[in-house]
């Protein structure tokens, strides 16, 4: 059986034909330079242009392009994306268009934060090419789009201080930083009896919130929202007191994807989005390097059609959605067996519920719709 092709591909080839991947700036076996093209989606082989600073690919990807590196190659961030030199919101220094979007950074002289800050922009790289290879608008509100564009704050709360909030609130996306340090984020994670929790969750959990305020407020999409994930006119921060009160409904695994979700539409609709990144870019990663949830020797019991409700009849998105959601679930499956015997935890702890299956349907539904 074919392994379905990738969306967003994750294994590449140098020009000496060794492998390479997604965060490579370099190959190991022959030291060419490498870099990202995040339009095109591929790792390309480099050479100098011939201009100072001007460079172009080499290989079976060569044209006559011509990039700049990312100025944060070479400090922390260590970003291997490339900017192309008629990129006229590069600036200069030249930010590729995932470095543009970060509008605050911690104070690097306290050694720990570039760690963090490392960490954080690895997890957003990965990220911010998902949203792009979803033709999703990502554009930075300081550069680019200023009305309804994206902005990270990475923050840490000064000793002594208030703590920082991780959240969203009208395109800008704040990091407390302390959740790259392993050890605080676990203590976290267990104190709010979380079986999941990650930088990169976090950021397409809060990229949920932007997208929500972005293609569904206001839009066609608003009224099968609250149809499916309730009215989010609620007052939000009373639901979420009484969340972290009183805890989750007893029943809430046949309605949400998790435990938070149940606390307001606005973070059901989050998590969802996040768990709709998390299979994308899962499966894609998978099929990139040829392993795919229906060439496992693993079956469940499948959703049927009509799982999706009404609006998966006719609905010619439906069966590749239900194939998509399926693929996942048997990849999942070894998945977490392969994580059961190396001893750390499942690596989906999650089950999906029809009623979170029709949700996840919505999400596939509004990403696909043109802009």
């Amino acid at each position: 059986m074919s392994v379905a092709r990738p969306l967003i591909a994750r294994s590449f080839r140098c020009r000496c034909g060794r492998p390479v991947f997604f965060r490579n700036s370099e190959c190991l076996a022959c030291h060419t330079p490498l870099g990202y093209d995040p339009v095109r989606r591929q790792l390309l082989p480099l050479e100098s242009s011939g201009t100072e600073g001007l460079w172009r690919a080499v290989g079976k990807r060569a044209s006559t392009r011509t990039y700049r590196r990312c100025h944060h190659l070479n400090d922390a961030a260590a970003c291997n994306w490339l900017v192309e030199s008629t990129d006229r919101h590069a600036g200069t220094p030249p930010l590729c268009r995932c470095c543009r979007l970060t509008r605050t950074l911690p104070d690097l002289s306290v050694p720990e934060n570039g760690i963090y800050w490392g960490r954080i922009s690895s997890a957003q790289r990965r990220l911010v090419s998902t949203l792009i290879g979803l033709n999703l608008p990502v554009k930075s509100k300081l550069r680019e789009d200023p009305k309804r564009g994206l902005a990270f704050d990475l923050l840490r709360a000064p000793p002594g201080g208030p703590a920082v909030m991780t959240g969203h609130a009208d395109g800008v996306i704040t990091l407390d930083i302390e959740e790259a340090d392993d050890a605080q984020r676990e203590t976290r994670r267990l104190a709010l009896q979380e079986p999941y929790r990650t930088l990169l969750g976090h950021l397409r959990h809060e990229t949920g919130h932007y997208y929500w305020q972005r293609l569904v407020d206001g839009s066609s999409w608003l009224e099968p929202f609250r149809a499916l994930f309730g009215d989010e006119r609620q007052d939000y921060a009373t639901a979420l007191q009484a969340h972290y009160a009183n805890g989750a409904p007893a029943d809430w695994a046949t309605r949400h994807v998790s435990a938070y979700a149940s606390s307001h539409p606005w973070e059901d609709w989050a998590e969802t989005w996040a768990h709709y990144l998390h299979l994308r870019d899962t499966l894609d990663t998978a099929r990139s390097f040829g392993i795919d949830g229906e060439s496992v020797e693993l079956s469940y019991e499948r959703f049927r059609p009509d799982a999706l409700g009404e609006e998966g009849e006719g609905d010619p998105q439906a069966p590749a959605f239900l194939a998509l959601v399926i693929s996942w679930m048997e990849l999942t499956g070894v998945l977490n067996e392969l994580s059961r015997a190396m001893g750390v935890g499942d690596f989906y702890p999650f089950v999906l519920s029809a009623t979170a299956l029709r949700k996840l349907y919505l999400v596939h539904r509004v990403v696909g719709a043109p802009a």
